[in-house]
């Protein structure tokens, strides 16, 4: 039977009056963010739940002290990897609460739609009670065979069309956003767009919020001034050391996570001094050890994970309802990348 968390129970492992735990939990002000987390950190790990986080659970038909321990699946492909873990520690966080576990489940690269039944056999993927679905699968009819299973399941990924799945996804068209407005406020109208614009989903639509806010500022985006075509090779950092010399930019946005720090030392060697001479943003998942503190939108991966976690016990409770599609917005964190144009730096181009 399991033990009755108190608050008592709280403040005496945290050192903290039952006042503070209490206030902590509720979100009101007198302590410090430090210790508003631990507070939090340990109700999870303890499994302790205020009177509204039941009620909420209730509302949902969510038990908060379930029987059943259930395993699920994150499926997963080499692609995926840099940012599911970030994607796993959510899950887990969440799910440690109610005693559930996820396993996190490699599709192999070699995988053909036709040997898919085969592999989910051999894997026991339909006898988990649910599959959340990593974003970047290799092959389109890959993802629809997995969309297709006869199991509770999450997309971590923006939806196709007239797919029948929750969804949960980190809003890189809100990120892209931010950027482009952030580097425009500066002064900067000359602003370049590198990243694949073709192979995901979610490539397709950095560039198309990338192109809205351009033309929301009223500057034109000519295609061919930017750095958006792929092949397999690394032609495309030779496409953006010509570009970039042809029509010297004064801030770039680098749009994929894995060529942030490619784009950046290419800039470096070209003699672009970061920031006084080019602006520099990524859509990272996280800092990268290889890159100055870098300004970015931030990316709420991990919350993704959380968040997608709560949907999947959401779906199993309540089959019939509609499906739901959330975006998660982080804000944008300014580090030592960007700088506001200057007349002295870029004279004519302000004016």
């Amino acid at each position: 039977m399991r033990k009755r968390i108190t608050l008592h129970d709280l403040a005496g492992q945290l050192g903290l009056t039952i006042q503070t735990v209490s206030k902590a939990l509720r979100g009101l002000p007198g302590m410090s963010e430090q210790t508003r987390s631990e507070v939090f950190r340990l109700a999870r790990e303890l499994g302790y739940m205020t009177k509204d986080q039941k009620q909420t659970l209730q509302l949902d038909h969510i038990s908060p002290y379930p029987i059943v321990q259930r395993r699920f699946v994150l499926v997963q492909n080499k692609l995926s990897l840099n940012f599911n873990q970030l994607l796993l520690q959510g899950l887990h966080e969440r799910f440690m609460e109610f005693g559930h576990t996820v396993q996190p489940l490699l599709i192999p690269p070699q995988l053909k739609p036709s040997q898919f039944e085969a592999w989910a056999e051999k894997e026991g993927l339909l006898y988990s009670e649910g599959v959340f679905i990593a974003p970047r699968m290799s092959h389109d009819s890959l993802e629809q065979k997995l969309l297709e299973l006869p199991l509770p399941r999450i997309l971590l990924n923006f939806p196709p069309p007239e797919s029948s799945v929750d969804s949960v996804i980190w809003d890189v068209y809100e990120a892209v956003y931010q950027a482009v407005r952030r580097l425009v406020r500066m002064g900067h109208k000359q602003i370049m767009y590198v990243g694949d614009t073709k192979d995901q989903r979610g490539f397709v639509i950095r560039w198309q919020a990338f192109c809205e806010a351009m033309k929301e500022a009223g500057l034109p985006v000519d295609s061919e001034a930017h750095v958006t075509q792929r092949d397999g090779t690394d032609q495309w950092l030779e496409d953006l050391q010509a570009q970039y010399r042809k029509h010297q930019p004064t801030a770039v946005i680098s749009g994929i996570d894995e060529e942030a720090t490619p784009v950046y030392h290419t800039l470096r060697r070209l003699g672009a001094a970061i920031p006084q001479q080019c602006s520099f943003a990524a859509l990272l998942n996280e800092q990268s050890g290889t890159l100055p503190l870098c300004s970015r939108p931030q990316l709420p991966i991990r919350e993704t994970g959380y968040r997608a976690a709560d949907r999947m016990l959401w779906r199993i409770a309540n089959p019939h309802l509609p499906y739901e599609h959330v975006r998660l917005q982080g804000a944008f964190f300014t580090g030592s990348t960007i700088q506001k144009l200057s007349e002295k730096a870029f004279p004519g181009i302000l004016s």
